[in-house]
């Protein structure tokens, strides 16, 4: 019997978020900034394209509009030129503008702490708004769940949901609220390092023991005698 058929699904996820933080004791916020609404910016730029290019494009958007009044009052098309790198430019460029507007407008110039407030900007869901509220403002109001956070919760069988606010309400009753962020950030990078969608390396994976998913590969192999 695995490790896993004996624990009880917090157990589980208590377990797995021990290794992670083993497996990569220093991870951190990948999307470089340097105030909370750079990181906002850099968040909203980061749906459907990679940090690393998303780190290619800001330092000359930060250069140019270094503050949320300056993407407020940015030419548009300038934005669009300066973010079109990243996919789906243009409508990244108004959702950007039009939530720097916001803050000016509306919350004196700086990017709120609370999620209600920042679910109220233009681009910005739940996603973007825990990033924010985590590494800008150390506040754990939910779990991030992007692609990789999605992709692996389900391997590993702490959700059987496919709608990410549903996965975020399964993840928040299995893991304590302090490690909210950092459970995300570490999943995050096992999903790159070794849990890839489409050829995840199970029998090198730290995890293996704790995964029906990895128990369902192992199977496999051993049915076509590999």
């Amino acid at each position: 019997m695995t490790i896993r058929r004996r624990l009880t699904p917090r157990q589980l996820a208590l377990e797995i978020l021990v290794r992670l933080k083993l497996l990569y004791p220093d991870a951190g916020c990948t999307l470089s900034y340097q105030t909370p609404v750079q990181l906002l910016v850099a968040t909203i730029l980061s749906a459907q394209c990679t940090d690393e290019r998303v780190n290619k494009v800001t330092p000359a958007l930060f250069k140019r509009f270094p503050d949320a009044f300056a993407l407020a009052t940015a030419p548009e098309e300038e934005l669009q030129e300066l973010v079109r790198s990243t996919g789906f430019y243009r409508n990244k460029a108004k959702n950007i503008k039009g939530a720097c507007r916001m803050i000016e407008e509306k919350f004196g110039g700086k990017v709120p702490k609370l999620m209600e407030q920042l679910l109220e900007l233009p681009g910005v869901a739940r996603k973007t708004a825990n990033v924010v509220l985590a590494n800008a403002y150390g506040i754990n109001m939910g779990v991030t769940v992007d692609t990789h956070v999605k992709r692996l919760s389900q391997r590993l069988g702490l959700t059987k949901q496919t709608d990410p606010v549903r996965i975020e309400r399964d993840l928040m009753l299995l893991l304590p609220q302090p490690d909210w962020e950092n459970w995300s950030i570490r999943l995050i990078y096992h999903g790159r390092a070794v849990c890839t969608a489409r050829n995840p390396a199970c029998y090198d994976c730290k995890l293996s023991d704790l995964c029906p998913s990895a128990e369902i590969e192992a199977s496999r192999a051993r049915a076509k005698g590999l």
